[in-house]
């Protein structure tokens, strides 16, 4: 078994897999729901959508599910102490994703069109704010959360929900939502036939400009914020203790690895280079390449992130020594080691799951085949 602070760096790791097996899978559905409304003109051509991601979307779920369990089992620190600083953000999250299941198990349920339009844009909301807000927390990490540890170290929160809003981080759920409308319509120009087709590689292609540019002048703007800079005191070795250690801020310190390291420029280089792919590829009629090149694009843009962070998971902006690091705020040796050994067994399961799945609904969904059906569905 690996040692302790071996596990730690092993379990960031798969943290950031799981962010990427989230926003790479259920990203895309979260993308053609942000422009279905727009994508789908008519009832049979949202129906046609709806049908490229109704069968896998509980599945991609497994993602976000997954991540949320890794988050309270191997990090119950940040499990904590996020819930407490971003309870109302994550129940309008939570919210907007119940929109999604909702949706697609009612809007067929009447024929009237004011039934269905309503349902459309529940869904289209459903897809929106999520892909928004989940960029807005990340925003938000890089500012620093107003959070400190009590007494009996109980994590307090001082923020408001509306402090969240900070225009950093809005700009940050800006590259989030275009990044993920690429994502989205890139698989919509694939899975798809005409006319909707060619609408998705548009609206995918207009959101690959919108993507590069938010992340280059996001780019600049981290490197004249004041980010957290680990001083000494963590203990990769020790058990987890948030407050036995010693950080400042310093402007600029959000790109110290990428100083140190200057081969880490490959990943947000990676980021824009997938997006023109993408906007590429989707301009010449190829929307199987465009889709590959925009999941390199979300997966790379993750990583950037995270290597920016590292080995911050929430930093504080109120009392810096305060914030977590993956050095104190992990579970156990014993249980990260027990829970590796789990993941070991049950990822390549879900893997080839989800490859099975795919491969049985390969397959463009045209209107002709829609239209064989004309029933309520």
């Amino acid at each position: 078994m690996p040692d302790y602070e071996t596990l730690r760096l092993i379990w960031w790791a798969i943290l950031g897999v799981l962010l990427i097996g989230f926003a790479v899978m259920d990203g895309f559905d979260l993308g053609i729901g942000a422009t279905f409304r727009f994508t789908g003109r008519t009832d049979e051509e949202r129906r046609a959508l709806l049908e490229s991601i109704e069968p896998v979307w509980e599945g991609n779920q497994v993602w976000f599910i997954l991540g949320g369990g890794a988050v309270f089992a191997a990090w119950p620190l940040l499990y904590a102490a996020s819930f407490s600083a971003l309870y109302l953000a994550m129940f309008l999250v939570l919210v907007a994703l119940i929109l999604r299941p909702v949706g697609f198990t009612y809007r067929g349920k009447l024929a009237e069109a004011r039934w269905r339009n309503g349902w459309d844009w529940a869904l289209t909301v459903g897809g929106a704010v999520p892909a928004l807000l989940f960029g807005v927390a990340f925003g938000n990490l890089f500012l620093g959360l107003p959070f400190h540890y009590d007494e009996l170290q109980r994590p307090v929160h001082t923020g408001s929900f509306f402090a969240l809003l900070h225009p950093f981080a809005l700009l940050v759920g800006v590259v989030s939502l275009a990044m993920l409308v690429m994502h989205g319509n890139a698989y919509a120009a694939f899975k798809v036939g005409e006319p909707m087709s060619q609408r998705a590689a548009a609206l995918g292609r207009g959101a690959a400009v919108v993507f590069v540019s938010a992340f280059l002048i996001a780019g600049v703007w981290v490197s004249r914020l004041e980010g957290s800079h680990l001083v000494g005191g963590a203990d990769p070795l020790g058990p987890s203790d948030p407050l036995g250690k010693k950080v400042l801020l310093v402007t600029g310190a959000w790109l110290t690895h990428y100083r140190l390291h200057p081969w880490l420029w490959l990943l947000p280089l990676a980021a824009v280079l997938g997006a023109g792919a993408s906007w590429w590829w989707l301009g010449a009629r190829r929307p199987g390449r465009a889709f590959l090149a925009s999941a390199l694009s979300v997966a790379a843009t993750i990583l950037t992130a995270g290597v920016a962070l590292f080995p911050f998971l929430m930093p504080s902006s109120t009392h810096p020594g305060h914030g977590l690091t993956i050095w104190d705020a992990s579970s156990s040796a014993y249980t990260l080691g027990v829970m590796l050994l789990a993941v070991l067994v049950l990822m390549p399961v879900i893997l080839a799951y989800t490859a099975w799945v795919f491969h049985v609904l390969r397959g463009r969904i045209t209107l002709e085949e829609i239209r064989r059906h004309t029933g309520l569905y």
